[in-house]
């Protein structure tokens, strides 16, 4: 059976020798191309790096702040706190550092560049909301065990809601710029800024219980923040698991058989698969084409339905087009299968 395969990274010299061809590349916009692609990645990554830096900064502030006001209230509330915030800015740095290693080229050895280095982040800022989530309940029980006085009430609230303040604002940021850019692990970063928001509200919903004669108010708040953590850990765990295991959005592989099965020339779509590597997606797909096309029609047609994907999949930056002559029970079953999805 005759068979023809195109990707992303072909060439196409040998099909330009078409003068047709050659107006067709002059005068159309060609998103999809090599550099194109190179360059959205590149810039979708360095929106990334701008963003842990920013945020980092805003939670390194932050924790400051509380340190020196820890100094002259001694609560120790509000110093596992601050150990939070300063433990929450450091999980910028596997994202980051997955960011630079993601803006690497392909090599050899890893021929599809170093993007997933950024799930492997993902796998560490969800260890450290584990370990957040852990000292905080820690911190909780040993409260309830051993009550300690707490000094200078309403210095603590103010310190709680400085840390609140600066958590949700990075946690905001951080989830908006992962989800526009496609990165699970920025998203996963910033649930776990807001984790330890709450961790700072819970400070000051216990400054308060204390103030109105209520010493466990603390250690009580404390453990229901702690649940609270885990359920964001246990969402935050979903996302980069499904990320590990190559999970995308069945709308998504929807999007891409109607958007394939529409280009002129395509008589069914097969074996659509597609995968994240970073924050972008690379797709593999089967499509069946009249029997009587040249190699070099249907190496062009490949590259039509290769167009018309990166161009209405979001974020989809690569794809590989297998061509396949649909001739009996197979041209049947290309079609029936895509008609039947």
């Amino acid at each position: 059976m005759a068979h023809d395969s195109t990707g992303h990274g072909h060439g196409h010299g040998h099909v330009r020798r078409r003068w047709w061809h050659h107006l067709k590349h002059a005068v159309t916009p060609h998103g999809h191309d090599s550099a194109d692609r190179f360059d959205s990645a590149l810039e979708t990554s360095r929106r990334g790096v701008r963003t842990l830096v920013w945020s980092f900064a805003a939670l390194l502030v932050t924790a400051i702040a509380q340190l020196v006001l820890v100094l002259h209230t001694h609560s120790v509330a509000l110093l596992g706190d601050t150990i939070h915030n300063f433990a929450d800015a450091l999980t910028a740095l596997p994202v980051g550092i997955a960011f630079l290693l993601g803006r690497r080229v392909a090599t050899r050895r890893y021929t599809y560049g170093l993007g997933r280095a950024e799930d492997l982040a993902g796998v560490v800022v969800v260890l450290i909301i584990a370990a957040s989530a852990t000292f905080a309940g820690y911190e909780a029980v040993l409260r309830l065990v051993e009550p300690r006085p707490v000094q200078h009430l309403w210095v603590v609230a103010a310190a709680g809601l400085i840390g609140f303040a600066g958590n949700e604002i990075v946690a905001r940021w951080r989830i908006a710029v992962g989800r526009r850019i496609g990165s699970a692990a920025l998203v996963a970063d910033g649930l776990h800024a807001r984790t330890d928001g709450f961790t700072s509200l819970a400070v000051v919903l216990g400054a308060a219980g204390v103030a109105l004669g209520f010493p466990l108010a603390d250690p009580i708040i404390g453990l229901a923040i702690t649940a609270a953590i885990l359920f964001v850990l246990r969402d935050a765990a979903k996302q980069v698991l499904h990320r590990l295991m190559d999970a995308v959005d069945p709308r998504t592989v929807d999007l891409a058989e109607q958007a394939a099965a529409g280009v002129a020339g395509v008589r069914g779509v097969d074996r659509v698969r597609m995968r994240w590597i970073g924050h972008s997606l690379h797709a593999e797909l089967a499509v069946a084409v009249d029997p009587a096309l040249t190699v070099e029609r249907a190496h062009l047609l490949a590259h039509d339905v290769e167009h018309a994907l990166v161009h209405r999949v979001p974020r989809l930056t690569a794809a590989v087009v297998h061509t396949e002559p649909a001739t009996g029970a197979d041209s049947a079953h290309a079609l029936l299968a895509h008609h039947g999805r």
